[in-house]
């Protein structure tokens, strides 16, 4: 479970993120949508106590992640706008890399080699060498080293940005999986479609603020749009 209670980060006289109050239960998907400088990047670093809160309280799995962060972040996994991953190393030696040292220990290169395959990357690409993989195939061995991980909560900020419409599909029947599995999820997006696709809740931000939360199966997709570009630049849809 991911849980923030009053939540704010100030930079100076910038308020980056103002009493923010969240919680993402396992197996739900919660998407935050918002325009640049919203507030959705500051969450998702704070969560991953890359930053510090100003104030307020931020836990996953009930771990304080200021208090107890290694602990915290044993639960964690973290999928950015780009995978950064070595290049000169093939697909499964990246999993095998990250997942040894996330876990401590190896985990046979066939259950690794089966993670691959259940994450969508195709057999026959998992001994090339990812400097020649696309965005999609890198966000694939990202998704499965949070599940070698058996991870409890996946963060992803902007995961299918620069992605074709084929590769946001298979991106988004991978977090379904992730969904089956009882993952707690927060994803950042620009993208509604795939808010309203796969989502549970969504949730706009503006100014630092959660402005408006919504359960995807009680609102269509012109609706969203229509509050979503509203409450992000006063402006309706057409």
């Amino acid at each position: 479970m991911l849980q923030a209670t009053d939540l704010t980060k100030r930079y100076g006289d910038h308020l980056a993120l103002n009493s923010l109050n969240l919680k993402v239960e396992p197996g739900e998907i919660f998407c935050l949508l918002g325009g640049n400088g919203a507030g959705k990047t500051t969450t998702i670093n704070l969560f991953l106590n890359f930053i510090q809160p100003t104030s307020g309280q931020v836990s996953v799995n009930g771990i304080d992640v200021v208090a107890q962060p290694l602990e915290a972040k044993r639960h964690i996994a973290y999928i950015p706008e780009t995978v950064m991953l070595y290049g000169s190393l093939s697909g499964i030696e990246n999993l095998e890399y990250f997942t040894t040292l996330a876990l401590g220990q190896k985990r046979p290169r066939a259950e690794l080699l089966d993670l691959l395959v259940q994450a969508g990357l195709a057999p026959d690409a998992a001994p090339r060498r990812v400097a020649g993989y696309s965005k999609g195939m890198r966000q694939k061995v990202g998704i499965a080293i949070a599940m070698a991980k058996n991870t409890k909560a996946l963060l992803l900020d902007e995961p299918t940005s620069g992605l074709d419409p084929q590769a946001a599909n298979e991106f988004a029947r991978l977090l379904e999986q992730m969904k089956a599995r009882g993952v707690a999820i927060l994803m950042t997006t620009h993208d509604l479609f795939l808010a309203k696709q796969t989502g549970t809740r969504v949730g706009i931000m503006q100014r630092g603020v959660l402005a408006a939360t919504f359960d995807t199966d009680t609102v269509g997709h012109a609706e969203l749009e229509r509050i979503y570009l509203d409450l992000s630049y006063g402006k309706k849809a057409a």
